[in-house]
């Protein structure tokens, strides 16, 4: 899967900060909690919330896990959406589990980030290579009531 070309690649938020952090196996359960206080500050409650934060957390483990340790990751509201993107400088991911529909077995402890984070989000895009490492953008819908930081809809 290829990632949106760039004049299709939301970047910008909604009149408030990104958050953007480097991250790596120390700093994951932070990661996490920064990643909820952001998604909730945005509107995200109960499942919602729970399900955007394990989706993240999916793919920056897989980073901190099988592309050498560490990764960024940048979220961002644009609309009535939260986006993420997380990037490694690994070897890239295996084609297997780029192609990988069905959903992994359920005994064995590795093979669902992907998938997961596949079956959370609305969308999910990656680009990946050897010399170019990879980058996962996710997309995550917003509950329709949620507001900007400013009060508006």
């Amino acid at each position: 899967m290829a990632e949106a070309p760039p004049e299709h690649r939301p970047m910008a938020s909604d009149g408030d900060s990104p958050l953007e952090r480097k991250f790596d196996r120390a700093s994951l359960a932070a990661l996490r909690s920064e990643l909820s206080g952001y998604a909730a500050g945005h509107g995200l409650t109960d499942l919602a919330l729970a399900n955007f934060v394990l989706a993240v957390n999916e793919i920056a483990t897989n980073a901190v896990r099988y592309a050498g340790g560490q990764g960024q990751v940048r979220v961002w509201r644009q609309g009535r959406e939260l986006w993420c993107r997380v990037v490694d400088e690994g070897h890239g991911i295996p084609r297997r589990y780029l192609e990988q529909s069905h959903r992994p077995d359920p005994l064995h402890v590795s093979g669902h980030g992907l998938w997961l984070a596949r079956h959370i989000c609305a969308d999910v895009e990656i680009e990946t290579g050897r010399a170019t490492g990879t980058r996962v953008l996710m997309r995550y819908p917003l509950p329709s009531a949620a507001r900007s930081t400013d009060g508006s809809l």
